[in-house]
């Protein structure tokens, strides 16, 4: 942002206060009232979640890797739908046998259709390695790397980091974005997201 436009929020406020000392201002006039934008209402036709989901931002990632993750066969989409603003998008950058970048963004409703056909056919689990949180204010980023499985206990056929958005409205968390890229040889996980430490183990 350009300090023009930084410095025009005081530019404003020392012409108004200018303005209200000058003898030529009228004195009887009631001060102008603002009038401030609506705040934004949060969906309320999604599925209700489940209590324990949405309280904080563990039992979060919790349900989003556990609604996602078991044998072949469907999933709670609703309980899955409910984690997500309406809005919310998923997205996939990743790369091509050929080295080329692939960047897949989607709704949920298209992850949950996509992804749908592939569980009903196949096992799949997805566990998190290590969550790395910064919050400030009502928002949070994690980046969670994590582990896919075809069989629980097996060796992960597939590793990557998720990058989530969330986004905390006073009475519960939502899931606003998912980015993630997969693990490959010229793309290893870093060695704080790559295994769990003493520290995350507590």
């Amino acid at each position: 942002m350009s300090r023009a436009l930084l410095a025009l929020p005081l530019i404003l406020a020392f012409s108004l206060s200018a303005a209200a000392q000058s003898p030529s201002a009228k004195t009887s006039a009631p001060p102008q009232q603002v009038s401030l934008p609506t705040p934004v209402t949060l969906p309320a036709n999604l599925p209700q979640p489940r209590p324990d989901d949405v309280k904080s931002i563990d039992s979060v990632l919790s349900a989003l890797y556990g609604v996602i993750s078991g044998p072949a066969g469907p999933r709670d989409w609703d309980r899955f739908r409910s984690l997500f603003l309406s809005q919310a998008r998923l997205t996939s950058a990743t790369k091509n046998a050929d080295g080329t970048s692939r960047v897949h963004p989607m709704g949920v409703e298209d992850y949950a259709k996509g992804a749908g056909d592939y569980f009903l056919q196949h096992a799949f689990f997805e566990s998190p390695i290590v969550n790395r949180v910064q919050t400030f204010g009502n928002i949070s980023q994690i980046f969670s790397s994590y582990e896919s499985r075809r069989a629980a206990g097996e060796a992960p056929f597939a590793r990557g980091i998720n990058s989530i958005q969330l986004l905390n409205d006073g009475s519960r968390w939502w899931i606003v974005s998912i980015l993630w890229d997969e693990e490959r040889s010229d793309n290893p996980l870093p060695k704080e997201l790559a295994s769990k430490s003493s520290a995350d183990q507590k």
